[in-house]
């Protein structure tokens, strides 16, 4: 039985400020640096068979400190890459909605029907992230972690749960947050989602989904 760990990267500055990352190399805060560890203190119980990551620093140094606990090291997946948000990326979110308020609305109503100008669309995301999971499941048959980020991690859940894209803003995956399906019989069984227990120490306030 194969198990996927969907993992979302820790905390950075532009996630605190609500700016939008995307191609963005944006590094973790010192707060999401912490988060890395203890997840990867998390996962240190588990017998984890691979490790992939978003090419982007704030994913790929998280899964770099996940693999410190592990005897494997990290394969870096193109498909895993942040959204391209195109003409909004580096925007904060208020200077997008005074910018493109049309837009702005319709990505909160119908997050399936917008493409971003000069950038991607949910169902683009769709594509590559499925590839990089069909990837993993022809190559494994125990636990692999996908570390990646908030609009690829809430694409892939939706689609392994037999949703379509319209269901974006019906699920959340917080910073340093996990959520596991298991692979059994050709199905997807969700069994664990945005589970952020190993964070509890850090007492901090949960952001909102952005």
């Amino acid at each position: 039985m194969a198990k996927l760990i969907l993992a979302r990267h820790g905390e950075t500055v532009w996630n605190v400020e609500k700016v939008y990352r995307g191609r963005t190399d944006v590094n973790l805060d010192e707060l999401g640096i912490k988060q890395a560890e203890l997840l990867g203190k998390y996962l240190s119980n588990w017998e984890l068979e691979a490790i992939y990551s978003s090419p982007l620093r704030r994913a790929l140094d998280m899964a770099n400190i996940i693999a410190r606990y592990q005897k494997i090291g990290v394969h870096i997946a193109e498909g895993l890459i942040d959204f391209d948000y195109g003409e909004w990326q580096s925007l904060s979110e208020q200077r997008a909605k005074n910018l493109y308020p049309t837009l702005h609305d319709e990505w909160h109503n119908n997050p399936h029907k917008v493409r971003m100008p000069g950038g991607e669309s949910l169902e683009d995301v769709k594509k590559r992230a499925i590839k990089v999971v069909n990837d993993v499941l022809s190559e494994y048959q125990g636990s692999v972690v996908l570390v990646s980020h908030r609009v690829v991690n809430k694409v892939l859940i939706c689609f392994l749960l037999g949703l379509d894209n319209s269901y974006f803003w019906n699920i959340k995956q917080d910073v340093g947050g996990i959520t596991i399906f298991n692979y059994v019989n050709g199905r997807f069984v969700l069994t664990r989602h945005n589970d952020t227990s190993h964070l509890k120490e850090l007492q901090k306030s949960v952001l909102d989904d952005f």
